[in-house]
């Protein structure tokens, strides 16, 4: 018998969550699992990732509270007839109770991050939610022991409900450039280029302005030729366009769009970058690391777990500009540097955090949550 389940989403763009998701239905045994989709809002190009054929339902929720949302999501878990609803994040939390009141007994909620809204998970009226809900929830899956520990010592949840399954990355798709010169050409960058990336939605939470004047004074400071590939989109994109422009940093700064060929850009870099205000486990982290990059990033969540200072890279504080402009300028002094702590990041990926290993633990997670 196949254990179907509906997983309940925002939307299907481009983001860690939605990429972590499609990862796990495309490589769960298909003779075991069947997957649903339900879009609180709408689909969107994550969907065209995926291997095999999902049912996907959109919902088309607007801005704003919608009280009717749980009945909606209810008519949808009628139709799957699912045996698990996965719903994650607090956009998703009315997914609870529609699971209950369509009948289905085994709900999990997945938290993967915060919201800019509330990146400290201190947002009194959500907490209750999550706290009066808990008893409709089988289990509790968090990405990050961060977000574990909050979940039981802020929010309130029983500590035995909650379990942790880090993110997993592919480390034959992300692997360290074979002749980094000749990608960035590919990209129409100078192959002798100082290359600073960051990958991920262009949203206050992600703080790329930070980036964009840390940079700005790295490149200041020796009159380097560097270059800054941010990767995405969202939107801030317009602030940091014009950010850019007031720094005169237009030639240097390249705003790459959502991209297929992350892989790629990453070997086309020498530094990766990530400057969060809150952060669960960044897949991009786990990414940079999977193609042997040094990773600068902020001292937030499960950064933490993932980035040892001064190991496999290193860590800053929220908003400190000079801090990173210092560490990227001592990067590009030292190629040598950069090419040890890439290694140890690559090592890391390749023996810890691999995806087989995150879609064994789903499994698991399944079926215990299905047999109980």
């Amino acid at each position: 018998m196949r254990i179907k389940i509906l997983h309940i989403l925002h939307s299907l763009q481009v983001g860690g969550l939605e990429n972590g998701v499609v990862n796990l239905i495309n490589r769960l045994d298909p003779e075991r699992f069947e997957h649903a989709i339900c879009c609180i809002t709408s689909s969107g190009p994550m969907a065209e990732r995926l291997v095999r054929p999902v049912e996907i339902h959109e919902l088309g929720k607007g801005a704003g509270g919608d009280y009717l949302l749980p009945l909606k999501i209810a008519k949808v878990v009628r139709e799957v007839k699912p045996h698990i609803v996965h719903t994650r994040n607090w956009g998703t939390i009315d997914g609870v109770i529609a699971a209950r009141l369509a009948g289905v007994r085994c709900v999990i909620h997945g938290e993967h991050g915060r919201e800019a809204t509330d990146p400290g998970g201190t947002n009194g009226r959500r907490n209750r939610v999550r706290r009066l809900l808990h008893p409709l929830v089988t289990r509790f899956v968090t990405v990050s022991d961060d977000l574990r520990t909050w979940l039981v010592d802020q929010v309130g949840i029983p500590g035995e409900k909650v379990i942790h399954i880090m993110n997993g990355v592919d480390t034959e798709r992300f692997a360290p450039a074979q002749d980094k010169g000749a990608t960035k050409v590919r990209f129409g960058l100078n192959p002798d280029s100082f290359v600073v990336g960051t990958v991920g939605r262009l949203d206050p939470v992600k703080d790329q302005q930070t980036l964009v004047r840390a940079f700005d004074a790295l490149c200041g400071e020796k009159g380097r030729h560097s270059d800054l590939l941010l990767i995405g989109s969202g939107p801030e994109e317009d602030k940091l366009r014009r950010l850019a422009d007031e720094l005169n940093m237009g030639g240097s700064v390249h705003f790459m769009g959502e991209r297929r060929d992350i892989p790629e850009l990453l070997q086309a870099m020498d530094v990766f970058v990530l400057p969060s205000l809150a952060e669960g486990i960044s897949n991009t982290i786990l990414e940079a690391m999977a193609c042997g990059l040094p990773v600068v990033a902020t001292r937030v969540g499960g950064n933490l777990e993932l980035v040892e200072d001064g190991v496999s890279g290193h860590l800053f504080a929220v908003g400190d500009l000079a801090g990173l402009a210092g560490t990227m300028c001592d990067y590009s002094d030292d190629p040598e540097q950069r090419l040890q702590l890439g290694a140890r990041g690559r090592a890391l990926a390749e023996q810890e955090i691999s995806l087989a290993g995150m879609v064994q633990k789903y499994e698991n997670l399944y079926r215990m949550t299905f047999e109980r």
